[in-house]
């Protein structure tokens, strides 16, 4: 697959929902910040720059990136608002004569991953598209943007939940948008050099006085360019974090697909209920997870292990053979076939004195 000339992570948004102290793109699910996802599935469709738009505790944010991304490029985002300043503002620290496809993603969707925005940019510059589009379709799409689509195929326009329900209150050619299930995700494909110019069309003439990204489309059909939808399956890759029960939500599931993604590589995982391991834990064959156990940080493990019950190990290393037993340990190394936890005959002892009185 081709990869992109650049992508932009769009992570400049204060997150009042999250009702925190904490930048929204900086609270954590599976050992891994929310901007910090975005990152990873960003590099690993190999752009040949990488960007991160900031705003709101800009330093925080930033100091954060430079940390877990040293390479990625800092774009501040101005007073003006919207999801088209911000992008216009990270493509104002990209090479002026940069061309090809640009990806722009958010820093909140945790769930993301670098295959589909490979496909993503596969799509786009197979159809020879100046836009394309991630959509998904929704049973309830309630809130989101409709993609409206002509009789081509084509992404015809995407029109906010708001304007679908005015729309039907008037009749007319677009009455009947609130009842369409594909829904704009915002993450997109753009050609380079059509972006950038349509960008520098957007104007704020609107009710919420920002640059709206999507009037990119709308910018490139009165062009008479093509604009494409990347309709994908996974509804959660589209999901983004807007307060802390969506957090939960989206760890949870992140967590299923790394324990899954374990079992099938040989690890047994006797309770996936109750057992957590951050995205940079690795596990051998033959490993045993028991109930209640989280494997956390860049905790690595090797083959024919035992781990838990009850056990919370954090940044360990533990060699082929050994046995981890309710303990909670960190920062330490524990030997082949070396036993850590309560001892067996301690723990008979115990219940024998408390049966004897």
């Amino acid at each position: 697959m081709s990869s992109p000339a650049a992508v932009i992570v769009l992570a400049a948004g204060e997150g009042t929902r999250m009702k925190s102290n904490t930048p929204k793109v900086l609270h954590r699910i599976a050992g891994r910040s929310l901007v910090g996802h975005a990152l990873a599935a960003a590099r690993g469709a190999e752009p040949a720059h990488l960007c991160v738009v900031v705003r709101h505790q800009r330093d925080l944010v930033a100091g954060h990136i430079a940390e877990v991304d040293p390479d990625a490029s800092i774009a501040d985002q101005d007073e003006v608002k919207g999801t088209g300043r911000a992008c216009e503002c990270g493509m104002d620290v990209l090479p002026a004569d940069l061309s090809g496809t640009v990806i722009v993603t958010m820093g909140d969707v945790p769930l993301l991953t670098s295959d589909t925005l490979l496909g993503l940019t596969q799509e786009h510059e197979g159809s020879g598209s100046a836009v394309t589009v991630i959509t998904a379709e929704l049973p309830d799409p309630t809130g989101y943007g409709r993609v409206l689509r002509d009789d081509d195929g084509a992404v015809q326009q995407i029109m906010e939940h708001k304007d679908a329900l005015a729309a039907q209150q008037a009749g007319g050619e677009n009455a009947d948008a609130i009842n369409v299930r594909e829904i704009n995700s915002g993450i997109y494909a753009f050609d380079a050099q059509v972006l950038r110019a349509a960008l520098a069309e957007v104007d704020t003439n609107n009710a919420q006085g920002e640059k709206y990204l999507t009037d990119v489309i709308g910018i490139a059909r009165r062009d008479g360019r093509r604009v494409s939808a990347h309709l994908i399956t996974d509804l959660w890759q589209t999901e983004g974090v807007n307060n802390r029960s969506q957090l939960s939500r989206l760890g949870g599931e992140l967590n299923q697909r790394v324990l899954q993604k374990w079992m099938l590589e040989g690890v047994t995982i006797v309770d996936p209920a109750t057992t957590w391991i951050d995205v940079n834990a690795t596990l051998g064959t033959d490993t045993t997870i028991l109930p209640g156990t989280q494997i956390l940080g860049a905790t690595t493990i090797g083959s024919d292990v035992t781990i838990g019950p009850d056990t919370t190990l954090k940044d360990m290393e533990i060699h082929d053979g050994a046995s981890v037993i309710r303990t909670h340990a960190e920062l330490s190394v524990i030997r082949e076939n070396a036993s850590v936890g309560p001892s067996p005959t301690y723990g008979q002892a115990a219940i024998s004195a408390r049966a004897a009185r």
